[in-house]
């Protein structure tokens, strides 16, 4: 069998008994009077629900995984003990004093044996402020993984961290990806791919903390706790964390908070846009009218971001708005496009004025000169993170080019109201910040 140091993998006992003493077993599936518990993804259910024909029992919650019965083993072996080395850094620019001071903060937690919670608006350079601890990590002989519950998000994040560490061998994982797994120092990856490690990282970084489908899932929290070393630290990224969060992580986390871009623009403020019945808007020139108004003036100054709430409706918008503009200048994106990473890539260079999509884009990528349009912003999918992490797409990186937000709607919600209040309230804090 493969070496499994950091790792653990599903086998039959029969198998599992023949291994040597440099493997470590233990039962998949953990039995009590009424209910079966899996060590793999901590599902609880009762065994009523889970009886196989032959009597066994399998977790129904993670058999995407690879079935798991009372009949298998989660087979692993501890990490190797690893020494401090050179690491090879290459990033040649520079933190702002704000950037600066929360790397700092950052990095003087995890040595004093402390998590952190790192509370910074879209686009203050996050990823920049995460590369001091991971050195340090790294030369001390630490692994890593930076985990995120997108999968854009890792494919953005991969370049960046392979170009800052050129000679790590960077692992990219995630359910697709044609990279077969190999023992390593630094990974990233989704978070479901934490399922296949345990007790493996040192330093744990989880991006987007409040993302769809990490928020609330205890599964892949169990699976977190899992893969983390009983000594290893966790650093949470997020421009918009939930409250349960900040309550859960209370007293155990140390909150490092930034409301300054690196650019010290403030956020934009999205503009609310009365739209009776968007949700029909395609079916004649009349209804769409208010929405192609709009994009000839917005395209004045910038190519447009529009982000629909479903992909059937993304769909038909897309096919009625390619009557007003050069078609050649359009296109959609959604989780069930096999070419969004190549349409992504296409849109920054420029291929492309005007990209539907739906929430798939709402974190982790970056356009210049982009303005974004939110159609039904009082959907009941756009919850207040979302509505910011989308309005957080505008004026992220270049100069400054005019972006704008609109929110069009047909009913004021709760969702609307907080994330326009939060927008606020944290420039008014960054003007703070400038004038300290």
């Amino acid at each position: 069998m493969e070496e499994l140091h950091g790792r653990q993998k599903v086998v039959q006992k029969a198998e599992g008994v023949l291994l040597d003493d440099s493997y470590q077993l233990k039962e998949a599936l953990q039995l009590t009077t009424t209910k079966v518990i899996c060590q793999r993804c901590g599902s609880r259910f009762s065994k009523e629900e889970s009886r196989l024909p032959n009597q066994d029992y399998y977790c129904p919650y993670c058999i995407q995984l690879g079935r798991v019965t009372g009949q298998s083993y989660l087979v692993f072996q501890e990490e190797k003990t690893r020494n401090t080395r050179p690491v090879t850094f290459t990033w040649q620019g520079t933190l702002t004093p704000a950037q600066e001071e929360v790397s700092q903060h950052i990095l003087e937690n995890y040595q004093h044996n402390k998590n952190s919670l790192v509370w910074a608006v879209t686009g203050s350079g996050k990823t920049e402020m995460i590369f001091a601890v991971l050195r340090y990590c790294l030369q001390n002989g630490g692994r890593v993984a930076i985990a995120s519950p997108r999968i854009d998000v890792c494919r953005e994040l991969y370049p960046r961290i392979h170009e800052v560490f050129p000679k790590e061998q960077t692992l990219l994982l995630y359910g697709d990806s044609n990279e077969a797994y190999r023992y390593n120092a630094l990974t990233i990856c989704t978070t479901h791919q934490l399922f296949h490690f345990y007790r493996a990282f040192d330093l744990l970084i989880v991006d987007e903390i409040d993302a769809f489908p990490y928020d609330g899932d205890t599964r892949l929290a169990f699976a977190q706790k899992n893969a983390l070393k009983k000594k290893g630290k966790l650093i949470y990224l997020s421009a918009t964390p939930p409250i349960h969060l900040l309550k859960a992580i209370e007293g155990t986390f140390c909150i490092e908070k930034l409301p300054l871009r690196f650019h010290k623009r403030p956020l934009v403020v999205p503009q609310l846009v009365w739209y009776e019945q968007w949700q029909y808007c395609y079916q004649s020139n009349w209804k769409i009218r208010k929405l192609i108004t709009y994009l000839k003036k917005l395209l004045c100054d910038n190519d447009v971001l529009i982000f629909c709430p479903s992909i059937r409706y993304m769909q038909k918008l897309y096919k009625k708005v390619r009557q007003f503009f050069n078609p050649q200048e359009m296109t959609s994106v959604s989780s069930q496009d096999e070419l969004r990473e190549e349409k992504v890539q296409s849109m920054r260079e420029g291929a492309y004025r005007i990209l539907f999509c739906t929430t798939i884009l709402e974190r982790g990528v970056t356009f210049e000169h982009i303005s974004v349009i939110i159609m039904g912003a009082n959907h009941k999918i756009f919850r207040k993170s979302v509505l910011v992490q989308m309005a957080g797409r505008v004026d992220r990186k270049g100069d400054y080019q005019h972006g704008q937000v609109l929110f069009f709607y047909d009913q004021q919600t709760q969702a609307i109201r907080d994330a326009c209040e939060e927008i606020k309230k944290m420039n008014c804090l960054a003007k703070e910040w400038l004038s300290r």
